[in-house]
């Protein structure tokens, strides 16, 4: 089960304070770890964010297994023409996939483990130039538009780590719209953190028509979609320190001009993750 399969399971799309805390600080570990090694994920989401099973479910046998969860469905595998199927290298039939999730608010600490799979994006600054980014608009770095002809970085992680981490403790995404286009995510950017960089302006600024987008400003966003969804449903809010640290954190991570953006390692070292964010995840590890 994957971060964005737990809040569509759910009706408020949220998780509890410390396993929001304990999955933001898990990925920003794994982010590190993998700048440090000389690489950028770059297809950083919530579909890519997997929970661990159980220790006690990897313990389970298949018989037990079966008794729990009911036997494997078989579905005959048929070609959409009524044809034959190719004697070679075509299974007979696949496996409906056991559904092990549960919604979001339900997750409990010890549940919120967390893996970052799926490198197929990835690449290595130093021998490569990426200049495409196939992240999915919401989260995608604005330099994949505006700087086309200069190589993706370490940085464009972070752009993407800081819209994923959002996604984690709010119950929608921090730019929306499931149609929309370059143009109308850029609105919404600029609407929310200030107006591009200058060069960015003049090669693109004709094009792009912000009105609808202005006064939207991060801490008004939080409390609005954040705190007042936590609130209404009777969940904990952040409280006003905890939620500071927080976005100062973002909004450093949020920076149009990738170079002006935290590294991953400073990200670790932010007062939301030191106090917050890294003790609940340090609880997981005390507890295995």
């Amino acid at each position: 089960m994957s971060v964005s399969d737990a809040k569509k399971e759910s009706w408020i799309s949220l998780f509890q304070l410390e396993v929001a805390r304990a999955i933001a600080a898990q990925l920003v570990i794994a982010v590190q770890y993998i700048h440090s090694q000389g690489f950028v994920h770059g297809d950083l989401h919530r579909g890519n964010l997997l929970f661990l099973p159980s220790c006690e479910f990897t313990e389970l046998s298949t018989e037990t297994i079966y008794k729990e969860y009911g036997e494997p469905e078989f579905v005959p595998v048929n070609r959409l023409d009524g044809q034959k199927l190719p004697p070679a290298g075509v299974p007979e039939y696949g496996v409906v996939p056991i559904w092990l999730g549960e919604a979001s608010e339900n997750i409990s600490l010890p549940e919120s483990r967390i893996l970052l799979p799926d490198f197929g994006e990835a690449f290595s600054p130093a021998q490569e130039k990426r200049l495409e980014s196939h992240t999915p608009l919401l989260t995608r770095p604005p330099e994949a538009r505006f700087e086309p002809t200069k190589s993706l970085t370490f940085s464009s992680d972070i752009w993407s780590l800081a819209c994923t981490i959002w996604d984690i403790v709010a119950p929608k995404t921090l730019f929306e719209g499931i149609m929309t286009d370059e143009d109308d995510m850029t609105c919404q950017q600029i609407g929310l953190l200030g107006p591009l960089p200058t060069e960015w302006q003049e090669k693109h600024g004709e094009s792009i028509h912000q009105s609808k987008y202005l006064n939207r400003s991060l801490e008004d966003r939080f409390k609005k979609t954040v705190q007042q969804a936590r609130i209404e449903v009777r969940m904990p809010s952040f409280k006003s320190d905890e939620q500071d640290a927080l976005l100062s954190m973002l909004r450093s991570m949020l920076c149009f001009q990738p170079e002006h953006r935290l590294s991953a390692r400073q990200v670790l070292e932010t007062e939301w993750m030191v106090k917050w964010a890294l003790p609940e995840y340090e609880k997981i590890r005390n507890s295995q």
